[in-house]
């Protein structure tokens, strides 16, 4: 499987020895630390709008994220059918954003680290980056893991002024939805928990790269 991906791309270089230690019980700050967005409803793109993403800080102010409600029509066993235990998986692959799409990551459900190539995004949700770390996941755990292909990278100060423009709704992260098999009802039931938004058209403003 190490055929399909790319080199790193310095983003993701940059989170590997980037380490989270602590985690704030009051509303989370995304420029310190990892943060759920949902996106608002006058967030009308075709890509982002109606969107659930997780985006982490890394150094020098870039913010590294995945979209986690956009299931593919594809699965592990249709991406890699040389690859038995893909197949035996079963997981659906999402999209996780329009950034290096030809490599894929794992979003980890667990409290503990699942080895060297994964860095952790929250106290109970780690980042699977390196191909041999992928494929262990797909051998042994995928049931508590979310496959996706494609990341969203924000440079520096642009998630915040995303944010300071209307665009997203910030939350803490919910591994839960790493192991929700149906996601459509994601993003409608997140909105709910937030009052009203003023009425706005916020196509066309940016989101990432």
């Amino acid at each position: 499987m190490n055929a399909f991906r790319n080199t790193i791309v310095f983003a993701l270089a940059i989170a590997l020895s980037f380490a989270i230690t602590s985690y704030a019980q009051t509303a989370p700050d995304p420029a310190q630390e990892t943060v759920m967005l949902v996106a608002k409803p006058q967030l009308l793109h075709p890509l982002y709008g109606n969107s659930v993403l997780i985006a982490m800080p890394v150094d020098g102010g870039v913010h590294i994220g995945f979209i986690l409600n956009k299931p593919t029509k594809v699965t592990l066993g249709d991406a890699f059918p040389d690859h038995e235990p893909s197949k035996k998986a079963a997981s659906t692959l999402f999209l996780g954003g329009p950034v290096d799409v030809n490599m894929l990551f794992a979003l980890v459900r667990g409290s503990e680290s699942p080895g060297a190539g994964s860095i952790r995004f929250t106290k109970d949700i780690f980042l699977a980056i390196a191909a041999e770390m992928v494929d262990k996941i797909i051998e042994s755990d995928p049931g508590n893991a979310r496959f996706l292909f494609g990341s969203v990278i924000w440079r520096p100060g642009e998630l915040e002024e995303e944010i300071k423009k209307g665009m997203w709704n910030v939350m803490e992260p919910d591994s839960g939805l790493l192991v929700k098999k149906n996601t459509s009802d994601v993003w409608g039931e997140l909105n709910k928990k937030f009052e009203s938004q003023p009425d706005g058209d916020l196509r066309g403003r940016g989101v990432g790269i």
